[in-house]
């Protein structure tokens, strides 16, 4: 894989969970515990019932809080405080990755469909404090989650960087279908590839295919 396919790239885009940090830590499953309990609270049902509507919602709007959201006006705030509330025990500092994001020509930033300060902390336990000029949650994009055109646009217009300049680097690969109308330069990060036309390139080390960009 050539380097000078991102030769182009100013602006690096990285989303955080399962992408900053290996799938096999599984962090998230903390996060979807906390959001089947929420959902339980929040609408009264059981957990096999609460448990269906965060994947239903998941599948339907890009995340569990936009379709709580958008069926039962359900306020932001304090889900994202609750559902982020987690242990980060499990996450260890990466300086193979710290050392590749630094050596990155350009502005690097984080967008997650999770909190801001949720990614501040993981990005800490990971050792990549300082590396990044801005982090993005899903409340600068007034809570519209990837994949829908409107919440990359409006980190896009937060940020201020030209699309076509810049790389998205996602574990979801339906979030990397508008970057890829956007003009942006796509990376599958997971363990498997997943061929598709608004897939560029795919890897299983993040550290190794960004190391190899410079």
């Amino acid at each position: 894989m050539p380097k000078d396919q991102f030769a182009h790239v100013k602006t690096w885009v990285f989303d955080l969970d399962n992408t900053l940090y290996p799938p096999h830590v599984r962090l998230f499953d903390q996060i979807e515990i906390r959001m089947t309990a929420w959902v339980m609270d929040a609408l009264g049902v059981a957990r096999d019932e609460a448990d269906r509507l965060r994947r239903h919602y998941w599948a339907t709007y890009g995340t569990t809080l936009a379709g709580l959201m958008r069926e039962h006006d359900v306020d932001p705030a304090p889900y994202l405080t609750d559902v982020h509330d987690i242990d980060f025990g499990a996450l260890a500092p990466d300086p193979e990755l710290a050392a590749a994001l630094a050596a990155l020509p350009g502005r690097r930033i984080v967008y997650t469909n999770g909190s801001a300060p949720y990614a501040q902390r993981v990005i800490e336990a990971r050792g990549l404090s300082g590396l990044f000029d801005a982090v993005y949650g899903v409340e600068h994009a007034g809570f519209r989650p990837k994949p829908e055109r409107e919440a990359f646009e409006a980190i896009i217009a937060c940020d201020g960087f030209r699309s076509e300049v810049a790389a998205m680097f996602e574990d979801d690969p339906r979030n990397l279908a508008e970057p890829h109308d956007l003009g942006m330069a796509t990376v599958h990060v997971a363990p498997e590839p997943l061929p598709a036309p608004h897939i560029h390139h795919h890897t299983d080390d993040l550290p190794a295919f960004l190391a190899r960009l410079v």
